[in-house]
């Protein structure tokens, strides 16, 4: 499967050995970290869930999408799930392709429409004690508004 949820560390590694074509000439990878503020609030962690078999399959058809539209080798996604603290990777994307140019275009539209499309939610913990579950709909958008901030300033809503 070239799209997976996983509780536990991301083996990039392993991954990236596993799925590596001897005709890319590039292999370009998308990090999602685990950032200490949002919204000009502090954040202490965060945590993921998802509706494991539906976002699998999503994700999966997205995965699917971006192999047609760009012509790239190979791409894969993991989705972290469960407690993750400041600094650890939530979200990984790979893609692999004959021309860097490609890759980057296929790893954007990944991320962008697994961000828009999966269904993963987003329970921030922060510094006063208190949590929120998240959702940001320019977020969603953001493969259609190029001018998206995000830090989560929305001056241009």
């Amino acid at each position: 499967m070239s799209f997976h949820i996983k509780e536990s560390e991301l083996d990039e590694k392993k991954m990236l050995k596993q799925l590596h074509d001897p005709r890319a000439g590039a292999t370009v990878q998308f990090h999602g970290l685990v950032r200490n503020h949002n919204e000009g609030r502090e954040v202490l962690s965060l945590a993921y869930e998802a509706y494991k078999e539906m976002a699998e399959l999503e994700g999966k058809i997205i995965i699917d999408e971006a192999i047609a539209k760009f012509g790239i080798l190979n791409a894969y996604c993991e989705h972290r799930v469960g407690h993750l603290e400041i600094g650890d990777v939530a979200v990984w994307v790979v893609a692999f392709s004959k021309h860097r140019n490609e890759g980057f275009l296929a790893c954007r539209y990944i991320i962008d429409e697994v961000k828009a499309r999966v269904p993963i939610w987003k329970k921030e913990f922060y510094c006063d004690g208190t949590d929120e579950w998240v959702y940001c709909p320019n977020c969603a958008g953001y493969a259609k508004d190029q001018q998206h901030d995000h830090d989560h300033d929305h001056k241009h809503d």
